[in-house]
């Protein structure tokens, strides 16, 4: 057994408890088949704890008589206004979503407590205070998005919400028990009396429309602020050079065709096409180095109107065993081509025209010198480029030929001085130095004269060193030598004149 109550925050479905609490629940299916709750206010709302309803003009009209129940209303007895609460034991206020009757102390026996119309649905888990004063009769079962919205609305000091929330309709699901006498259903909601449109704080439509204009004046933000963004991003495209101008927008004859099988073609595309109307071109795009199909294609009708027949007939139609997708192109790549290769063709031609200028610009010309050449100066023709030969080549062909090894401790030779030659030995043959001494050394002398040439004067300090470490080192070698040549040339000397001496 279920009631759904449409409230202005949202509809709520309750699920009635009759095996538990049975004349509570015919109390309130019975009333909500009478439409009695409808413009009820929602009041005492406490924040993840309860919200009370039920009355049909509220606590804050002085007309209130704070509800009646079924049977009071339908035999106008002020006795039977109120009814005696059954508390279940095994039912107890552990969930939020509990409904339950409100209650009070009876006028002559205050262990007794008696109901009528009004109802609390809790809005919180922990709220078992309520046991023995609320007497429980259903739960929600759907709705709590609308218990929340309850839950957040503003309330002043007494828990009435500043912006309405009322009881809109009632409608039963499922009702079990029989009509008392002198029950009759309304054919239609009733229209809130005067009492209760005097009870209105802020009114549910006035919140509404309030919030309709806001939604509108959001949407109306967000629109300038995604056009502002999209001409923000057109502007750098165009920057770039991948669009023509800033504004430009596809053309409304070409149609964008996917899901295409691999080896459909562009004659079997423009073959079927070509029956609602003229093709200027047809061309299934594909990978530039395999030549394979990407399985989609663009179609350029000869006008608009043969274009938006073909998308409205072909859409999801079967070519060589697929479901084609037929679409509006969004592309402007093609009209970014051409106007590029005709602003570029209109350059050349104004180049050529005034005998100068590169780009169509009079002021750059395309032309490459080296700075040994000669230069000649045209104040008419602007600015050239000049690229240096050292920039091509490298900086080491800058570098003077350098013919003596560098060292600062290496002395001056004279140039007259010749080395004597050290061909014999003692026993008569040829010297050959080993390889492991002064060969390598001499190599090595003899070769880096030649390749410092090829060396830049900013040559690295650490190889520097050392080359002027080597070159004092060969000084010192060569003085050494050239020592000791020259006392083997006095010991063979004395030796011949003692030998001269014997002799005679």
């Amino acid at each position: 057994m279920s009631v759904l109550l449409e409230t202005s925050a949202g509809d709520i479905v309750i699920d009635l408890l009759v095996d538990y609490a049975p004349k509570l629940c015919e109390n309130f299916l019975k009333l909500c088949k009478v439409k009695y709750y409808n413009f009820s206010p929602i009041h005492s709302i406490q924040k993840s704890y309860s919200f009370q309803t039920g009355d049909p003009l509220g606590p804050m009209a002085p007309q209130s008589d704070g509800g009646t129940s079924i049977w009071g209303l339908l035999s106008g007895d002020p006795a039977d206004k109120t009814f005696t609460a059954f508390f279940h034991p095994k039912l107890k206020h552990l969930e939020r979503g509990t409904v339950s009757m409100a209650t009070a102390p009876h006028p002559s026996d205050p262990d007794q407590r008696v109901a009528a119309s009004q109802f609390i649905v809790t809005l919180g888990d922990k709220t078992d205070s309520l046991d023995g004063r609320a007497a429980i009769f259903g739960k929600v079962a759907e709705g709590f998005d609308t218990l929340e919205k309850i839950n957040g609305a503003i309330v002043d000091d007494r828990g009435h919400p500043l912006v309405d929330i009322r009881i809109k309709h009632t409608f039963i699901l499922d009702d079990p028990y029989p009509d008392p006498p002198g029950l009759r259903e309304p054919s239609s909601s009733p229209l809130p009396t005067k009492e209760q449109l005097a009870t209105v704080r802020i009114a549910e439509d006035e919140e509404l429309l309030d919030e309709e204009a806001n939604e509108e004046a959001a949407a109306e933000a967000e629109r300038r602020r995604r056009e502002r963004e999209a001409a923000a991003q057109a502007l750098t495209l165009e920057m770039m050079g991948d669009l023509p101008f800033a504004e430009v927008k596809p053309p409304e004859n070409v149609l964008f065709v996917c899901k295409l099988n691999p080896i459909t073609n562009e004659e079997g595309l423009e073959l079927i096409f070509s029956r609602f109307g003229k093709i200027l071109s047809c061309e299934v795009i594909r990978d530039r180095k395999t030549g394979d199909s990407l399985q989609y294609a663009f179609i350029e009708f000869e006008d608009k109107k043969s274009c938006e027949e073909a998308y409205s007939k072909m859409d999801q139609v079967l070519i060589d065993d697929r479901r084609i997708h037929v679409d509006f192109s969004q592309s402007v790549s093609r009209l970014s081509e051409v106007w590029r290769n005709e602003t570029n063709a209109k350059r050349k031609k104004a180049a050529m025209r005034d005998g100068g200028g590169w780009g169509g610009v009079k002021e750059l010309e395309k032309r490459r010198q080296y700075r040994n050449e000669p230069v000649e100066l045209d104040e008419g023709r602007g600015y050239r480029m000049v690229h240096g030969m050292e920039e091509l080549r490298g900086r080491h062909d800058k570098a003077p030929e350098r013919t003596e090894p560098r060292g600062r401790g290496s002395p001056r030779r004279d140039e007259g001085y010749r080395r004597p030659e050290r061909d014999l030995d003692r026993h008569g043959e040829r010297y050959r130095p080993g390889r492991d001494g002064r060969d390598r050394d001499t190599e090595r002398r003899s070769r880096s004269p030649r390749r410092d040439r090829y060396r830049d004067r900013q040559y690295d300090r650490h190889d520097g060193d050392r080359r002027s470490r080597d070159d004092r080192e060969w000084s010192h070698r060569d003085r050494r030598d050239h020592d000791r040549d020259r006392g083997r040339l006095k010991d063979g000397d004395r030796y011949h004149k003692r030998g001269d001496e014997r002799g005679r």
